[in-house]
C-alpha cells in the first residue's frame, strides 16, 4: 500500500485543513493486527466548518449545467481507473478482502458509480411542462454523508456521485475504521479541480462527528448507510430539523429454494453470497430456505461447499476468505455462533475457534447451521459474519412467511427450475432487491430495503432522484383568442 499524504488533515474548502483537535484514531488492518494509518478525531467545531463551506458553494455549484457536472464526474472516474491498483491494496490493508476480490469489487464499483451519473446527468429529466406548470428538480442543498466500513469506497460513491451529479454539495464522514480510502477520493477530487466547498472530509466517530451533521440545522439532507440501530438515531436527530433521510440498512436476506431447483447450483450461490467479505455485506443472503424432504441432500451440499472457502492472508493468491473487519466484530461473531450452538441448531460446517493455522488477525471460520428455527436468534439477528442458517419449511406458504419473518426487508433470492415460479414467488417476498437464479448484481437498479432494512434507493437514475427536490411553477397562461 502507498504512504499517502494528508491523512493527518481534514479536507474543507478545497484545501488540506488542520484539524481543530490534535486527537487521533488509529487504523488497524484486521489480518496483521498492526496500525497501517491515522487520522483526525473530528470534532463538532470541524463539521461546523465544513458545512459552511458546503453551504457558500452550494448557490454556485447547483447553478452549473448537468453537462458541465458530468464533466466533474468523468474526470473523477478517470482517476479513480488510474489509481485501482493503489485503491485495492488500501482497502485490502483497511477491511481485509482478498486483494484480487478487492480488485474486481471494491476499486471498479465506485469507478462504475461516477461513471454511471457522468453519463445519466446531462440527459436526465430535470425539467418537464405539466399542464400550466413548469416543474423542475432542483438540488435538496447541503448533503452530509456517513458511510460504512465494509464497501466503504463503492458507499462513498454511490452517495457522492449522484449527490453532486444532482448539484448538492457534500461533507463526507467516512467510517473511522476503514477511512484511508477516502482520503484517495479527497485527493483526485482536489487534484482534478472540484471548485471548493463542493466536496469536504471529515473523519471521526459517529458519536461526535456523525450526530453533529446529523442535526446540523445548515444540512439540508443525511443519507446513512450502517446498522440499523445507528441508522434510527441519525433519523432521530435529522427530525429536530426535518431535513431529508435516506437509509440504507441491515438485512437478513433468505434465499429459498424450490422442489425444482437445481441444488447444486442453488446452495453454491447462496454460499458465495452469505460468505463474500467474509460474510460483511449487507445484503447477504443469509438464510437459505429449503424444502424439509431435501433437508439432508442441502445440509451435504451446504458442508462440501463451505469447506471449499479457505481462510488466511488476503494479500495471498490463495485465500477465498480474509479477516473479518476488526477484533470487536470478530468476537461479535464468534458469540453469535455460540448462541447458535446452544440454541440447539445443527453445526454442518465451521465453528466459533480460529481458523487452523492462524494464530492472529481477525479471522472467524465459514460457518453454516442447520435444522435452524425461524424465531431463533441466528435467524433473526443480522450477525454481520460467514455464518448460513439453513432453515426447513413444508410449502411455499410457509416459506413465503419464513422469509419475510424478520424485521428486515433489504434483500431475498428465489431458485426454480421454472422461471415464471421463480417470479411468482419474487412478488411476495417483503425486500428491495430480489435474485432469481443467480441473477446478478445491477448498478444501473435501485438498490435499498424494505421495512427496517431503511428508507429511500441508491444507484441508477433512482439515485439520482433521492437528492433531487419537486418545484411547481405556475405559468398563467395566455387565454384563447389573443
Amino acid at each position: 500500500m502507498a504512504t499517502m499524504q494528508n491523512t493527518d488533515k481534514l479536507y474543507l474548502d478545497g484545501q488540506w485543513t488542520a484539524p481543530s483537535s490534535n486527537q487521533t484514531i488509529d487504523v488497524v488492518s484486521p489480518s496483521t493486527e498492526e496500525i497501517i494509518g491515522r487520522i483526525p478525531a473530528g470534532t463538532v467545531a470541524d463539521v461546523d466548518r465544513a458545512v459552511a463551506a458546503a453551504r457558500k458553494a452550494f448557490a454556485t455549484w447547483s447553478a452549473t449545467t448537468p453537462a458541465d457536472r458530468a464533466a466533474w464526474l468523468k474526470k473523477i472516474q478517470e482517476q479513480l481507473v488510474a489509481r485501482s491498483d493503489e485503491i485495492a491494496r488500501t482497502i485490502t490493508a483497511e477491511v481485509g478482502m482478498p486483494l484480487k476480490m478487492a480488485a474486481r469489487i471494491q476499486a471498479y464499483l465506485p469507478q462504475a458509480s461516477f461513471g454511471l451519473y457522468a453519463g445519466l446527468t446531462p440527459a436526465f429529466a430535470f425539467e418537464e411542462e405539466v399542464g400550466n406548470s413548469r416543474v423542475t428538480r432542483e438540488a435538496v442543498g447541503v448533503v452530509g454523508c456517513i458511510t460504512p466500513w465494509n464497501y466503504p469506497l463503492h458507499q462513498i460513491a454511490a452517495k457522492v456521485a449522484p449527490a453532486l451529479a444532482a448539484g448538492c454539495t457534500v461533507v463526507l464522514k467516512p467510517s473511522e475504521v476503514a477511512p484511508l480510502n477516502a482520503y484517495i477520493l479527497a485527493d483526485i477530487i482536489h487534484g482534478v479541480g472540484v471548485p471548493a466547498g463542493v466536496f469536504n472530509l471529515v473523519t471521526g466517530t459517529g458519536a461526535v462527528v456523525g450526530e453533529a451533521l446529523a442535526k446540523h440545522p445548515e444540512v439540508d439532507m443525511i443519507s446513512f448507510t450502517g446498522s440499523t440501530r445507528a441508522g434510527k438515531r441519525v433519523a432521530e436527530l435529522a427530525a429536530g430539523t426535518v431535513k431529508r433521510v435516506a437509509l440504507e440498512l441491515g438485512g437478513k436476506s433468505a434465499a429459498v429454494l424450490l422442489d425444482d431447483a437445481d441444488f447444486n447450483a442453488a446452495v453454491k450461490s447462496v454460499l458465495n453470497s452469505c460468505f463474500l467479505n467474509s460474510g460483511q455485506t449487507c445484503n447477504a443472503l443469509t438464510r437459505m430456505l429449503v424444502p424439509a424432504s431435501r433437508y439432508e441432500e442441502v445440509a451435504r451440499l451446504a458442508a462440501q461447499t463451505a469447506a471449499t472457502f479457505n481462510v488466511g492472508d488476503p494479500l495471498g493468491a490463495e485465500a477465498k476468505l480474509g479477516p473479518l473487519v476488526s477484533k470487536a466484530q470478530q468476537e461479535r461473531v464468534r458469540a453469535y455462533i455460540r448462541k447458535g450452538i446452544g440454541e440447539g441448531a445443527e453445526l454442518l460446517a465451521g465453528g466459533a475457534d480460529m481458523p487452523d493455522g492462524l494464530s492472529k488477525g481477525c479471522y472467524v471460520k465459514p460457518t453454516v447451521f442447520g435444522r435452524v428455527q425461524p424465531g431463533s436468534t441466528i435467524a433473526q439477528e443480522e450477525i454481520f459474519g460467514p455464518v448460513l442458517s439453513i432453515i426447513a419449511y413444508g410449502d411455499e406458504d410457509e416459506a413465503v412467511r419464513i422469509a419475510n419473518g424478520t424485521v428486515y426487508g433489504l434483500a431475498a433470492a428465489v431458485w426454480s427450475a421454472d422461471g415464471a415460479r421463480a417470479q411468482a414467488m419474487a412478488k411476495r417476498l417483503r425486500a428491495g432487491q430480489v435474485d432469481v437464479n443467480g441473477g446478478t448484481f445491477n448498478i444501473h437498479a435501485p438498490f435499498g430495503g424494505f421495512k427496517q432494512s431503511g428508507r429511500g434507493r441508491e444507484l441508477g437514475k433512482y439515485g439520482l432522484e433521492e437528492f433531487l427536490e419537486f418545484k411547481s411553477v405556475q405559468l398563467r397562461l395566455p387565454s384563447k383568442g389573443t
